[in-house]
């Protein structure tokens, strides 16, 4: 979807549907309302399996979705896997069918299943497999979206941050480089995808090229190339592809359906799409009920629920088939999230909410219900029951009585690499030479005097002298002063990844950490000791041998903090709130539930129950500025 910060919204178009007397057009029809009954076009129930989603008219010419030759429509919803803890998966498939939708359509993240080159990950909350699998057992139909560029608001748009390696490699063209490490990719992705497809008895009925490519248009071989390269390894079903209209036609590729993206339904669309594919049936890839957050920009966003039910009243009157982008958002946990370009860089927050159908936890909006009403006012059979919704717990405060300063945390950490001038997190000589893609990057050089400190971090830095703040860096503030002082001391720059961009071309040069040389009073500094701060869960194992100091009051500075919640023997999902803390994340059992900013808008870190353990949970905080005193929880987020 767009992520530049803008909306990506058709404007000024025309209403007129009738295009030049030349071309023999013709819209959707507008007829009155009839119901359907697709139970017998359902994974489950439909065996002799002849034909895929195709297209196909009316007598009269007008253009309609086919599966196995039935005319079909197609219904779906989004949820991202990756986004949502596996054992809630089930819960939301579920919420989606009783929704009255037939279809749930999912990106694949390259990043997360690549993370290192040739280290494949697909188990646990990866286990795409066994995500299709279960929306087929469901009954429901899958369309799958494998990019390798998938936007998603997600860090690079789901490109693993180890391509940016390569200062020449042009990422989303034919480049060399690029195309190999796709083939590469595919050639282990495409043989999971392909036995789940339609004609082999799976539930996969289309797969969506590339994303939005319109907006990006860098190489006009490069969707022909990825059209090919899921053809050859065994892909038959319905090839896609999905655009912003004004973008479409440059986004468009002979002999793959053409869809759209967008927030509000005009009526020349039918117009645009003709003009490039012919008479084709409509589907609206991304029908965007919602939008995302980004940390420091304004309140939560909100869609109005009547224009959302204004919207698909449209598209039910005019036969088009639609996606709700997002159906449940989910949450960003760890560091997965994106940025985008809105003035300055500005990074995604942690909940993925979207203020779509379902709730960042997966709780019922008044639009799911509104939606359930229209898709169950044309069923010609009842919708499933509404599973129960999922409890929630109020937990007692948690106050955190122990602290390590992050410099006392250093020899917790894998051995720092020694190098004589800075290089990104990309190209750090680390993790089977593919860098560090997410969370921080330390370096330490030792100075003997004062004076103006020169450097280029992405995206932000924090610098001191041995344990003392001075000051910070960013994308605006290249230089710090630095006092006068006796002897020689470790100067420290604390660089964060706050997400990398995920749209347009700028994203081809979004390196992490220091991207260029340093210098203090116009000398460059060398002889560096740089320590990767990627807090896997390995580092967790290894901090809890560590002595951990008491602290009654604030300390200033980075540092963890380390308290336990006692979730009694039936956890619970809950919400947690961090009152005068400022900056950081906080890791439950390990695991990281993504960054709080007192700048907000978002106020709360949604905590699954599953993650929790009956009884005791270790907590831990990692603050970058000055320490609250605890925890608090809540059962409902506050966005």
């Amino acid at each position: 979807m767009p992520c530049s910060g803008e909306q990506h919204f058709p404007r000024g178009l025309s209403t007129l549907c009738s295009p030049p007397s030349s071309v023999p057009f013709c819209p959707p029809p507008s007829c009155p309302l009839s119901r359907y009954n697709w139970s017998h076009l359902t994974p489950l129930e439909l065996k002799n399996r002849s034909v895929g989603l195709g297209t196909g008219s009316t007598v009269t010419g007008h253009a309609h979705f086919t599966l196995n030759g039935h005319k079909f429509r197609i219904f779906g919803g989004s949820i991202h896997y990756f986004r949502v803890p596996r054992e809630y998966w089930r819960d939301r498939l579920l919420k989606l069918k009783a929704c009255g939708l037939n279809t749930v359509t999912t990106y694949i993240p390259w990043n997360l299943h690549e993370p290192e080159r040739g280290k494949f990950e697909f188990s646990g909350n990866l286990d795409l497999e066994a995500f299709v699998l279960m929306a087929w057992e469901m009954g429901l139909w899958v369309i799958l979206r494998p990019g390798p560029y998938i936007c998603a608001e997600i860090d690079l748009g789901g490109l693993p941050s180890w391509l940016l390696q390569d200062y020449k490699s042009r990422m989303r063209t034919t480049d060399k480089g690029f195309v190999e490490a796709v083939d590469r990719y595919f050639d282990h992705l495409v043989p999971r995808m392909a036995p789940l497809q339609y004609r082999q008895g799976g539930p996969v009925i289309a797969f969506q090229v590339e994303n939005e490519y319109g907006a990006f248009n860098m190489d006009k071989h490069y969707m022909p190339y990825l059209q090919e390269a899921l053809l050859k390894r065994g892909v038959v079903e319905l090839l896609l592809t999905s655009d912003v209209p004004t973008e479409l036609p440059k986004g468009y590729i002979k002999g793959v359906l053409a869809t759209i993206n967008m927030r509000k339904y005009f009526k020349d669309i039918p117009k645009r799409l003709y003009r490039v594919q012919g008479n084709k049936p409509i589907l609206i890839m991304e029908y965007w009920i919602g939008w995302f957050d980004c940390w420091g920009l304004g309140p939560h966003q909100f869609t109005n629920v009547r224009d959302v039910e204004r919207t698909v009243s449209q598209f039910i009157k005019y036969n088009i088939s639609f996606n709700a982008y997002m159906f449940h958002g989910g949450t960003n946990f760890g560091f997965m999230n994106g940025a985008v370009l809105n003035g300055i860089h500005r990074s995604v927050v942690t909940s993925y909410d979207y203020d779509a159908a379902l709730t960042e936890a997966g709780d019922y909006t008044e639009k799911y219900f509104i939606l359930r009403k229209i898709l169950g006012s044309i069923s010609e059979i009842p919708l499933p029951p509404l599973p129960d919704p999922t409890p929630k717990s109020v937990y007692p405060d948690v106050s955190l009585f122990h602290y390590l300063p992050l410099w006392e945390v250093l020899q917790y950490l894998h051995a720092p690499v020694k190098m004589s001038v800075p290089v990104s997190m990309e190209n750090l000589p680390i993790n089977n030479g593919s860098g560090q893609s997410f969370g921080l990057i330390l370096y330490e050089t030792p100075i003997c005097s004062g004076g103006c400190l020169h450097a280029h971090a992405e995206d932000m830095a924090q610098v001191f002298l041995n344990d003392s703040v001075l000051g910070i860096l960013n994308e605006n503030i290249r230089n710090v002063h630095i006092p006068a002082f006796k002897g020689c001391q470790p100067l420290r720059i604390l660089v964060e990844n706050q997400g990398r961009l995920v749209f347009r071309q700028k994203m081809l040069y979004e390196r992490k950490g220091l991207t260029d040389s340093v210098s203090l009073n116009k000398v460059t500094l060398k002889g560096y000791t740089i320590y990767s701060l990627d807090m896997k869960m390995d580092f967790f194992d290894r901090l809890r041998s560590a002595t951990w100091r008491p602290i009654t009051g604030s300390y200033e500075g980075p540092a963890f903090y380390r308290g336990t919640l006692r979730a009694g023997p039936s956890p619970k999902d809950t919400f947690l709130s961090l009152p005068d803390w400022n900056y950081g994340f906080v890791f439950i059992n390990g695991r990281n539930l993504g960054r709080y900013w007192s700048i907000g808008p978002q106020k709360t870190l949604y905590l699954p129950g599953v993650w929790l353990h009956p009884e005791d949970n270790e907590i831990i905080v990692f603050e970058k500025v000055m320490n609250g005193l605890f925890i608090r929880f809540t059962d409902e987020p506050k966005l």
